[in-house]
Formats: structure tokens, C-alpha cells, sequence
């Protein structure tokens, strides 16, 4: 199926340039060091004002027409630590606070996504890797459940394929992942373990998204720049891992020194013309919202 030319939701990454949108955090060493008793006190202070600066990234977002918003993915830092469980109850117990969040980007129409770190590998071949990054990938989870977002790639949940060469791995604990995860679940290629022909058949034979960006295509396969005709080739076969195929998600960079420049640049100068149709565009720059206000015209 192919879309009509579409005026596309440009998507903010997590934080401001500005001091708009920041959110506080905590060390493990730090949290370490604190009391049994002083632990739970502390993680309710820092999370309690982190949600109340999720209800101003919503504001920020209604104010500016931006429909599209990464919720940072160390929004509740050592909630999922797989030997203490104080971080996960205290989400419990600001669950209210959570969905009043949620309804605030929902209320304003703005679709919200998670990409959580790098560092959850489902598939490593080492098993306290797969133990620790299922936990945290649940928890992400349960954020989003908490804060009222449906199960489903509207609200979705992004990884990167993982463990390099452990692609079969990858397609078969898929579908035994808990409902909360799979059913929010995305890949997106990146510059060296996964190639974009390399998830797209573990897409389809899972049913799960595949989230394209154009820029690691471009890396990966040492592609002249972004107009480069299997970015629109892979853009369309992207747009058929998605139901509807109007939910279609890409992401969108350009190199600070050219197209094989891994580093992102402040501003998006380049939009590939195989995006002219995606209704949906994560910006990745440094810029974060100087850049999509740009895209958006609204600079």
C-alpha cells in the first residue's frame, strides 16, 4: 500500500535544547550508598517531580503542534534493577500521577514511543545479559502501562536487533515475550549488527514493525547519501511491517560531515525524498527542538 504525499507528525526526542523539558536522575553508585530506608524516599522524590516534568513535555509539545514524543528512557532511573524491587513499587504507588501523564499527551493528541538504551541485548549469548535486559525492557513496559498507553505499535517500544549474527535467536524469543512488550514491539536497523535486509525478514515472520532510518542504512551499507534508491526501496518494504501502514515510524539524521558520518548534526539538512510520504518522522539531531521547529516551519 502506498500513502499520498502527507504533511508528517515530526517527533521530539526526549529532552529540550532549552531548559524546557530536563529530568532529574541517579546513579547506581549513589543509590547504593544511600540507607535501605533513605532509598524509597529518595527514588519517590526523583520520580514524582521527573512525572511532573512529563506533564510539561506534554504542555510543550500541545503549544508547538508536535505530535510525536520519545519519552526518555531513563525517566525512572534503577526501576528495574533485577535485585531490588523499591523503584518498581514506588511506580506503583505514583501509578495515579502516571496516568494523569499519559491522558496529557493523549488529551492532546500526541502519540508517545520508548527507545530504551542499547545495553538490552534479548538475544546476547550470555544469559544474565538476556535475565537483566528482559527485565528492563519489562519495566519500560510497565511504565507505559501505568501511564494508560494501549499495547499495540501506536505506543511503541524500539530496539535494535541486538547480538550480532544471533538473528534466528532474535525471531524465536520474540513471540514468547510477555504481552505488555511484544505487542508494542519495533526493531530498527543500525550501523553494524543489523542491517535494514536483515531485520525486515525477522519483521515479517514475527508480525513486529520495523522502525527504518534511512542514516544507518546509509552507514552500514557505505551508500553514497540518502537518496540513494533502496532508501525509498526499503522505506516501502518498512511500511509493510506495519498495521495499519498509516502508523509507519522512520527516523530521520544527517551527519555532521557528511552522510558517512555516524555523529548527528545539529539540524536536519537533507529530508530524503523517499520520506515525502511517511506520516510519521522521529527527528534524531542535536538540535532537538530547534530542529523539528525547522522541519516543521515553525522556526
Amino acid at each position: 500500500m502506498s500513502l499520498s504525499a502527507v504533511n508528517p507528525a515530526y517527533g521530539l526526542v526526549c529532552m529540550t535544547v532549552g531548559p524546557e523539558v530536563r529530568f532529574r536522575t541517579i546513579t547506581l553508585t549513589r543509590y547504593r550508598m544511600l540507607k535501605p530506608e533513605e532509598r524509597e524516599t529518595t527514588l519517590l522524590n526523583l520520580y514524582a517531580d521527573n512525572i511532573v516534568r512529563v506533564r510539561a513535555a506534554a504542555a510543550f509539545c500541545a503549544a508547538r503542534g508536535i505530535r510525536l514524543y520519545r519519552l526518555s528512557s531513563s525517566l525512572f532511573p534503577l526501576s528495574d534493577l533485577v535485585d531490588d524491587d523499591t523503584g518498581a513499587a514506588v511506580l506503583d504507588h505514583l501509578k495515579p500521577q502516571l496516568l494523569e501523564a499519559g491522558h496529557a499527551f493523549e488529551d492532546a493528541g500526541i502519540r508517545v514511543l520508548m527507545h530504551p538504551e542499547q545495553f538490552i541485548v534479548l538475544n546476547s549469548d550470555r544469559p544474565e545479559v538476556r535475565v537483566s535486559s528482559l527485565r528492563a525492557i519489562e519495566a519500560h513496559a510497565g511504565v507505559m502501562d501505568r501511564m494508560g498507553f494501549q499495547r499495540s505499535p501506536w505506543n511503541l517500544l524500539l530496539l535494535h536487533g541486538g547480538k550480532g549474527g544471533r538473528g534466528a535467536e532474535l525471531a524465536a524469543l520474540i513471540p514468547d515475550l510477555p504481552d505488555a512488550v511484544r505487542l508494542r514491539l519495533a526493531l530498527e536497523n543500525d550501523e553494524r549488527a543489523y542491517g535494514v535486509d536483515e531485520l525486515w525478514p525477522i519483521c515479517q515472520h514475527t508480525g513486529v514493525p520495523l522502525v527504518f532510518d534511512a542514516h544507518h542504512h546509509v552507514v552500514h551499507d557505505s551508500l553514497p547519501d540518502l537518496d540513494h534508491p533502496s532508501v525509498r526501496q526499503w522505506t516501502l518494504a518498512a511500511r509493510e511491517t506495519w498495521t495499519p501502514p498509516e502508523w509507519q515510524v522512520v527516523h530521520l539524521s544527517n551527519g555532521i560531515d557528511g552522510p558517512q558520518d555516524r555523529r548527528h548534526s545539529h539540524l536536519i539538512s537533507h529530508l530524503p525524498t523517499a520520506y515525502a510520504d511517511v506520516p510519521w518522522i522521529e527527528v534524531e539531531a542535536k538540535g532537538k527542538e530547534e530542529a523539528v521547529a525547522a522541519l516543521m516551519g515553525t522556526a
